[in-house]
């Protein structure tokens, strides 16, 4: 069972006062980006500043086929990231100048009242794709979301390497992984989660998202 994400997020807005508020990650594909700034913005608005925008690629054809939500290939749904990306980060801004994009065109992004976040509402970009993903979080993010696999110290020097290429502080960027929290049934693995959440900080990473479990 799983509740509408922006939904679920207004009621939790109402009904507390410092815990941060996004959603890891909203698939591109299901929202034009534009009522997506819009959706974010009121959820910042309505929590005094508490909102922040994960967005990625999306990846789940099954569900987009269950909904009847299109799912182009993926080199679309990258370009459609990409424009996206300008399209939130220019409506967060309050510049109400046109938009032409090759997939979205936008007359006037009115954006009003404006996010109460500054300079904006953090944008968290989630995925560890090398060539395409790591290069928008350089260009566009506030933050990243990798997986705590094996290879993610290859990963930050591979978004370091981006962040080089485009003239980016690497340091700006907030390093957050997706963490299994397996602590066991009786927390016999707490210690172990412990020295490897330790093991993470020292590459960088200052948040980790992710659920208890067993």
């Amino acid at each position: 069972e799983m509740l509408e994400g922006y939904t679920l997020l207004g009621g939790l807005a109402a009904r507390t006062s410092r815990v941060r508020l996004g959603t890891l990650v909203t698939g591109v594909t299901y929202r034009n980006p534009a009522i997506l700034a819009k959706i974010v913005t009121t959820l910042d608005v309505i929590s005094n500043g508490r909102a922040f925008l994960g967005i990625g690629a999306a990846w789940f054809d099954v569900e987009h086929e269950g909904l009847g939500v299109d799912f182009p290939p993926v080199k679309e749904r990258f370009e459609r990231l990409e424009e996206a990306l300008q399209i939130c980060r220019q409506m967060f801004h309050a510049d109400e100048t046109p938009y032409q994009g090759r997939h979205y065109r936008l007359a006037r992004p009115l954006n009003s009242p404006a996010p109460l976040s500054k300079p904006h509402p953090p944008i968290l970009i989630g995925g560890g794709g090398e060539k395409k993903t790591l290069r928008l979080v350089a260009q566009y993010a506030d933050a990243c979301n990798l997986f705590a696999g094996p290879e993610v110290e290859r990963k930050l020097d591979v978004l370091r390497r981006h962040c080089d290429d485009v003239g980016r502080d690497y340091d700006e960027i907030e390093k957050t992984v997706l963490y299994n929290f397996a602590i066991g049934a009786n927390g016999e693995r707490v210690e172990e989660t412990l020295e490897d959440l330790r093991r993470l900080a020292g590459l960088g990473f200052t948040v980790a998202h992710g659920g208890i479990r067993n």
